[in-house]
C-alpha cells in the first residue's frame, strides 16, 4: 500500500485552486461615448429614473437601454439635464460643456467624494443636434457595481 506524505498533494491542490481564483472586478469607466442620444431607449429616460447599461437586443437589432426601477438596483441613474447653447455642432466644445455642467451638478448633489459614485454625460450626436436636440443628460453610476437603490440624496 502506497502512502502519500501530507506535502505530496499540496502542489496538486495549489494548482487546482488557481483554476477557481476569480480576479477582482475592474472598475468601469463610462465616458460621453458610452451612451449617446442615438442609443435606443435613452430618450425615454426622465430625470431621477434608473436604467440599464446598453445591451444588444436581437429583436431590435441594436444596443438598447431599458428603464429599471431604482429600488431593485440599476446600472445608471439620471440626475438632471442641462441645455447646451445653440450654434453649430462642435463635438469637442459640447463635450467640455457637458462634463463641466454635469460635474457642477454632481458636486452640488454629492459633494467631493460622491460615496464612490462617478458621473458621465449623455450628449446629442451630430444627427440629433441637426434635429434640434440640445439636451445633455447627467448620469450617476457606481464604477465597482450596480446602484443598490436611488443614488439621489
Amino acid at each position: 500500500m502506497a502512502t502519500t506524505s501530507r506535502w505530496g498533494l499540496l502542489p496538486a491542490v495549489a494548482a487546482l485552486g488557481t483554476l477557481f481564483v476569480v480576479p477582482p472586478a475592474q472598475p468601469v469607466v463610462k465616458t460621453e461615448t458610452f451612451i449617446t442620444a442615438e442609443t435606443t431607449g435613452i430618450l425615454l429616460i426622465e430625470g431621477g429614473e434608473c436604467f440599464s447599461d446598453p445591451e444588444y437586443s436581437p429583436g431590435a437589432g441594436e444596443r438598447i437601454v431599458l428603464y429599471t426601477p431604482c429600488a431593485g438596483g440599476a446600472d445608471n441613474q439620471s440626475y438632471g439635464f442641462t441645455h447646451a447653447p445653440d450654434g453649430p455642432y462642435d463635438r469637442a466644445a459640447l463635450s467640455a460643456f457637458a462634463w463641466k455642467s454635469c460635474g457642477e451638478r454632481f458636486a452640488g448633489l454629492w459633494g467631493g467624494g460622491g460615496d464612490g459614485l462617478e458621473h458621465y454625460p449623455v450628449m446629442p450626436t451630430a444627427e440629433t443636434w441637426a434635429d434640434g436636440d440640445r439636451d445633455v443628460m447627467c448620469v450617476v453610476y457606481r464604477p465597482t457595481g450596480r446602484l443598490a437603490a436611488s443614488a439621489l440624496p
